[in-house]
């Protein structure tokens, strides 16, 4: 470094590649949070429908003298349809949620290696200020000591 160099920071490039994954960690984890909440909508819309399914049910088998075996079965059939969807909506949501917490390991871990070097980026700045000004009060000095010779003399 020479005196009234401007500051520059070595690291720069390998900082800018920081900031962008952490950037690129906080959208992954923004969409795997949508995914999630897509998931959890969805089965939300499934738990509805089956409570439904399940009280047609019930007021059908109170009218039992209404209603056939057949159709019975068929209603049974579709309810058990429905079941299965609202399993593999729980198991979606469970991937959902593990996807959600890995993205947030990720984001952190990325965070975390960004700031350690956006520190040691200002602290590198700070040296550099400090030996600048310390560079400065020496040829201040320099240039007192020289006119007061000059004085002396």
């Amino acid at each position: 470094m020479s005196p009234g160099s401007p500051f520059r920071f070595r690291l720069e490039r390998i900082r800018a590649l920081r900031e962008r994954r952490a950037d690129l960690a906080r959208q992954e984890l923004a969409r795997a949070n949508l995914r999630l909440t897509g998931s959890e909508d969805r089965l939300r819309a499934i738990d509805a429908h089956l409570e439904r399914i399940r009280a047609e049910q019930r007021r059908a088998a109170s009218c039992s003298s209404s209603i056939r075996a057949e159709e019975l079965r068929e209603r049974q059939a579709f309810a058990e349809h429905v079941e299965s969807q609202r399993t593999r909506g729980v198991s979606e949501v469970a991937l959902r949620e593990a996807d959600v917490a890995n993205r947030s390991d990720e984001l952190g871990q990325a965070a975390q290696e960004h700031q350690m070097l956006e520190r040691l980026k200002e602290r590198r700045r700070a040296e550099h200020a400090s030996e600048q000004a310390r560079h400065e009060v020496s040829v201040l000095d320099d240039i007192a000591i020289e006119r007061f010779r000059r004085s002396v003399a």
